[in-house]
């Protein structure tokens, strides 16, 4: 039986309505955070006993502190029981996983390194089909952080499957936002005295122990069990005073009981133990969990073979015997330790008591004993990746035989996707590595990898360290391209460009051109001209042209009919990254390309599960969705972009998202979100953001501020910018409405030239509108309206109908007025545009006719974003398995989103789904 838990009545309470939860079909995550000794472990026992005997199935791990650099080694241990399901994934996420644990398929890498993520999501959600699921990691602060990345991202996205999750970590070292935290405090006076009471200590005796321990549930135990008489020196903290009281105990065994000890701690293999009744440990799955009567209140660790002796921890127990061998010690000299309760032995393995006598066993050794048990270790190994970790640690001299070995386990983890343990791997490799040029170069591997996992200001640190190596061979150019996608995710787009113009003069030729094309697109988007000028004529000298540079560098010139033909040259090029073509289409602003483009590139995303990439190719999806018209659908592929960067860690990804639904409250004349959304923008995308608040301000009214911001962005830096262009009809209108007509006529010029190049039917159309304000000429007029048919902006096709609407009011041709301010009202109203509407309505009450009622709430409205989402896709046929594969989430969630949806809606089955017209 595990020990009673005192003085934790609302941390048990919390997890049991966890526990509770998971029975009722709703997903929920913990964080149990405290320092060493607090009790966490023990709260994951009694949370495992509970749901065992509530029916869940519990699946558990503990991170090992020599496994941190381990790529997924947390999630094999998770998952090695549970290879069987893997079949039931979709086969991306099979290959995925299968990819992790070495099975069939291993071959097949993923591309994406939170499609394991996805994968690890989907295989709890289906677990769960059968009965609810526990998930419990203890000493998640050790995990690798592959695993980390997997699992954080796993409950981060569950809904309504069953599953709860629980991680015990330390103070530091697990970063997990947005998952709700339990924080254990320390034993107040009486619940610490009830725990010693089972030690019948004397009360001076006792009040020492109290005294000494602050109230730390492991401190209790150790110091009551040891039964001090004497003080303990100078103040420690207490996680200290309990690994001195460990390697005190260890320091009075036998030597080869303590080099066995130190094997088996350097193996860093310290799997919790199965306990009688299952899995309690490490490892493992079954319908049953609780502590072993071994278990101390944080829990068991050490060697463990699953039954039968075989899988991973099977490996790693040979490995420590091998090692052992080699030494001449055996599991024969673990018998003191034993009897000193510091370990268990049995047929199922080795298990410390607790990870702090595993350290205590390790540290407490002399440097020469820990290499030698290492370097024993890396000749028992029978993976080459453990192998080279061993080395690693022996080896303190520059050795290339070494690195190249951990260089090779680098390329291994890169191929899994473990980018931060390849990161650390290149980064060992590096300071062990002979020639300065090498180590440049596995340093800019390592810095590179780094950001891949999401590490800016490591990638900073090594991509600096390369660079101070040398300004020869390639690593110069891939520490550059690191810094400059530092600087990109820091947002700087500026630094971001003149960091490659710079390291491209020294660079090969084709590795020049790529970093001058990347830095004319930054450079364009963070408003600097001379860059993307000094790009183009870069590109030209080296003889590898780019129509997109120089397109750009037209544009910038003024040269809009060369720019726009360049940029939809370069768009549509064989080869183009999807994404560039998407980019250039928006620039030019060829609506029905770049709607493809981005549609294309979300599909591909979901259909291969490239969760990293997706909230780029939301992004561009939503901003072309907001000009079609299509607001809702706008807001659901945001509100997705956004808990996708959210749980990947795509910090700077949210202040653009913003600048997309500042568009729609600009729109809609909502003030306080609008100044909301663009307050915290970048410098990049200042110019945006001011296109924003000028359209709010000339919704409501304000002409003269609208036209002053916009003509201050104008005259700034990003003044080429194309969200400019696409604004020059809100310029023109707020100048005439102003009595500053001379203010729009040179934005006007530029317009009609940019629009005649790209003969897109909406930008003509405002061209139109715009000489048909400031020439008082119908006949503009009339062609605006014309050209607008059949066009994608519906707001921009009202606001041609609402001022030649106005016009015709004036010139007392009320009817004419009627047939154009009705159709304009319809349109504001359905686009939930209230300044617009309010204008249209009144124009049409003084033309004579009726201003209707605004129209009821259109059906859509009256669902979730991502309720909108699986209603479409359910609307088109995809069941419920499909829709979940392609929005990242587990099919019970997407049965739980239809659930509430059909009533909303006024169905009750996916049969009249698919009947209702969803607009």
């Amino acid at each position: 039986m595990g020990h009673v838990l005192h003085g934790r009545h609302a941390e048990q309470a919390a997890l049991g309505a966890l526990v509770a939860d998971a029975l009722e079909g709703r997903s929920g995550a913990l964080v149990v955070r405290g320092e060493a000794g607090i009790g966490k472990s023990a709260l994951l026992d009694w949370t495992a006993g509970r749901a065992a005997a509530a029916g869940l199935l519990v699946v558990r791990v503990t991170g090992i502190e020599a496994e941190a650099d381990l790529a997924f080694a947390g999630l094999v241990g998770l998952l090695w029981p549970l290879q069987s399901r893997l079949d039931d994934l979709p086969e991306a996420q099979a290959r995925a996983l299968h990819s992790v644990l070495g099975g069939p398929a291993a071959e097949e890498a993923p591309s994406d390194r939170f499609r394991i993520g996805l994968a690890v999501l989907t295989l709890l959600a289906e677990l769960a089909v059968d009965r609810a699921v526990l998930c419990l990691v203890d000493d998640a602060q050790w995990l690798d952080r592959a695993s980390v990345d997997a699992l954080t991202f796993a409950a981060r996205r569950l809904g309504a499957d069953g599953v709860a999750m629980v991680f015990a970590a330390r103070q530091e070292g697990f970063d997990a936002p947005g998952l709700a935290e339990l924080r254990p405090g320390r034993l107040g006076a009486d619940d610490a005295g009830r725990l010693l009471g089972a030690y019948g200590l004397a009360p001076a005796l006792r009040d020492r122990v109290l005294a000494e321990s602050g109230g730390n549930p492991l401190a209790l135990r150790e110091f009551a069990a040891a039964a001090p008489e004497g003080g303990r020196g100078e103040p420690l903290p207490v996680a200290d005073r309990v690994l001195a009281a460990f390697r005190a105990q260890i320091a009075v065994l036998p030597e080869r009981t303590q080099l066995m000890l130190l094997l088996t701690a350097a193996a860093g293999s310290a799997h919790v133990e199965a306990g009688p009744s299952g899995a309690s440990g490490r490892s493992g799955a079954s319908g049953h969990s609780g502590a072993s009567d071994f278990s101390g209140p944080s829990g068991s660790s050490g060697v463990s073979v699953p039954s039968g002796g075989s899988g991973r921890d099977g490996r790693d127990l040979r490995a420590v015997l091998a090692a052992g061998k080699e030494l001449g010690v055996g599991l024969d000299d673990l018998q003191p330790a034993e009897r000193a309760a510091l370990i268990r032995v049995t047929g199922a393995g080795i298990a410390f008591r607790h990870p702090l006598i595993a350290t205590a066993a390790y540290r407490g050794m002399p440097m020469a004993r820990r290499m030698a048990a290492h370097r024993a270790l890396a000749g028992a190994a029978d993976d080459p990746d453990t192998r080279a970790l061993h080395l690693s640690l022996v080896t303190i001299a520059p050795d290339e035989e070494t690195a190249a070995e951990l260089v090779a386990a680098a390329e291994r983890a890169r191929l899994r996707t473990a980018c931060a343990a390849a990161a650390h791997l290149y980064r060992q490799a590096a300071h062990l590595t002979p020639g300065p040029d090498e180590r440049a170069v596995r340093l800019a591997e390592a810095a590179t990898l780094a950001l891949s996992a999401g590490d800016v200001d490591l990638a900073a640190d090594l991509a600096g360290q390369s660079r101070s190596l040398t300004s020869e061979g390639p690593a110069p150019a891939t520490a550059a391209r690191v810094r400059a996608a530092v600087e990109l995710e820091r947002g700087d787009a500026g630094d971001a460009a003149a960091i490659l113009v710079e390291a491209a003069g020294s660079a090969p030729v084709g590795v020049a051109a790529g970093m001058l094309r990347t830095a004319a697109d930054y450079a364009w988007f963070a408003g600097m001209p001379d860059i993307v000028a000094v790009a183009a004529d870069r590109l030209e000298s080296l003889g590898r042209p780019d129509p997109a540079a120089h397109g750009m560098a037209a544009l910038i010139s003024g040269n809009h009919s060369q720019g726009v033909g360049l940029l939809r040259t370069a768009a549509r090029e064989d080869g183009v990254p999807r994404m560039r073509a998407v980019h250039l289409g928006w620039i030019v602003g060829d609506d029905d390309a770049t709607l493809a483009g981005a549609a294309e590139e979300v599909a591909m995303c979901r259909r291969y599960g490239l969760v990293g990439a997706l909230p780029d190719a939301l992004q561009a999806l939503a901003q072309i969705q907001v000009v079609a018209g299509l607001h809702r659908d706008a807001e659901a592929s945001v509100a997705e972009a956004a808990a996708i960067a959210r749980d990947t860690g795509l910090r700077r990804r949210a202040g653009q998202l913003d600048t997309v639904l500042a568009r729609i409250a600009a729109i809609e004349g909502d003030e306080e979100r609008c100044l909301e959304l663009t307050r915290h923008s970048t410098a990049t995308g200042r110019v945006a953001a001011d296109t924003m608040l000028s359209l709010l301000d000339l919704g409501l009214g304000r002409p003269q501020e609208a036209l002053d911001r916009l003509l201050a962005a104008r005259s700034g830096p990003g003044g080429h910018a194309g969200v400019l262009m696409g604004a020059t009809g809100d310029l023109v209108e707020a100048a005439v409405r102003a009595g500053a007509p001379e203010a729009a006529r040179e934005p006007l010029r530029g317009l009609r030239e940019w629009s005649a190049a790209g003969g897109q039917p909406w930008a003509l159309s405002m061209a139109e509108r715009c000489l048909a304000l400031l020439t008082d000429d119908e006949a503009h007029f009339a062609r605006a309206v014309q050209l607008h048919e059949g066009t994608s902006r519906p707001f921009e096709r009202a606001r041609t109908e609402l001022l030649y609407g106005e016009w015709l009011r004036r010139e007392r041709r009320r009817a004419d007025a009627r047939g154009l301010l009705g159709p304009a009202l319809e349109t504001f109203e359905r686009l939930r545009a209230r300044p617009w509407a309010e204008r249209a309505r009144a124009e049409l009450r003084i033309a004579g006719g009726s201003a209707a009622t605004p129209a009821a709430a259109d059906l859509l409205d009256r669902l979730t974003p991502q309720e909108l989402q699986v209603v479409r896709l359910a609307a088109d046929g995809a069941s419920s398995r499909e829709i979940a594969a392609k929005l990242f989430l587990s099919p019970r969630t997407v049965e739980y989103h239809l659930y509430k949806a059909y009533p909303k809606l006024g169905v009750s089955s996916r049969r009249e789904l698919i009947r209702l017209t969803l607009a």
